[in-house]
């Protein structure tokens, strides 16, 4: 897991944010399900997941209760479509969730939930979420979201758990809905591909000391990301297991 360190946050003073409600998070008392979908646009049997991934939440599940995101990997760039949103670190992690789980397979599309890989997608995901949801929640996070001028989030983040004996980390992560490609090369050359939660930037391991973590990040957005659509999310997981003990999102978070 050591490669897969994409920056680290110094702990530091949380000082008062004014802040829109949409970009503060609390989690709550039970335990919200992690999905995380690793996925590629030049894979021909990733749209439908991705489908399944931008209808969570749903009737089924509310917001609080499921927190989605899409990581695109990116070692299938090489069969004639690269991906835009891939990043290497996406494929390690992945590498890392597998090995977590005593497994020995990457692929695509391949969800896990908290943590845990989910085999047959189409029959155990729901079931898999409402597992988890009736666990009680042993970790706590806030975040709190301050969008500022020229495109730059400052990114708040406190994290507690009475889970002492493990190692633990907190993630934080930046996602955007409703992007469209039109692909043009590959599996899926001349399919327009619509996603949901698509992670932009990747924060952690912050490591949790005697059971808290406190970190800032001052976060530059591209142009080229639509801040209407943007979330923040949380989540606190076993460095050793894989297991993600909480997790929490904001509503899209935007300056106006």
């Amino acid at each position: 897991m050591k490669r897969f360190i994409a920056s680290c946050l110094g702990a530091v003073s949380l000082a008062p944010l004014v802040v829109w409600p949409a970009c503060t998070a609390q989690s709550g008392p039970e335990t919200a399900a992690l999905v995380e979908l690793y996925t590629s646009e030049g894979c021909s049997s990733c749209p439908p997941a991705d489908r399944q991934l931008s209808q969570l939440p749903n009737a089924n599940f509310s917001a609080s209760k499921v927190i989605p995101i899409s990581l695109h990997v990116n070692y299938w760039d090489y069969i004639g479509w690269k991906d835009p949103f891939a990043k290497p670190a996406f494929s390690e992690r992945q590498v890392w969730l597998v090995h977590a789980n005593h497994r020995r397979t990457s692929y695509t599309p391949h969800f896990f939930v908290s943590g845990m890989e989910v085999g047959n997608w189409r029959g155990d995901l729901f079931d898999k979420i409402r597992r988890i949801n009736t666990q009680p929640a042993r970790a706590s996070i806030q975040l709190r979201v301050a969008p500022g001028k020229a495109g730059i989030w400052g990114l708040d983040a406190d994290a507690s758990s009475t889970v002492t004996a493990d190692p633990l980390a907190l993630y934080l992560a930046i996602t955007e809905d409703r992007l469209v490609s039109r692909i043009q090369a590959g599996e899926n050359g001349g399919a327009t591909l619509h996603h949901d939660h698509v992670v932009r930037e990747w924060i952690g391991p912050i490591p949790l000391v005697a059971g808290k973590a406190v970190a800032h990040r001052d976060v530059s957005l591209p142009a080229y990301w639509n801040q209407r659509e943007l979330k923040v999310v949380g989540l606190v997981q076993n460095s050793s297991t894989g297991e993600v003990l909480q997790a929490v999102s904001t509503e899209r978070c935007s300056a106006g």
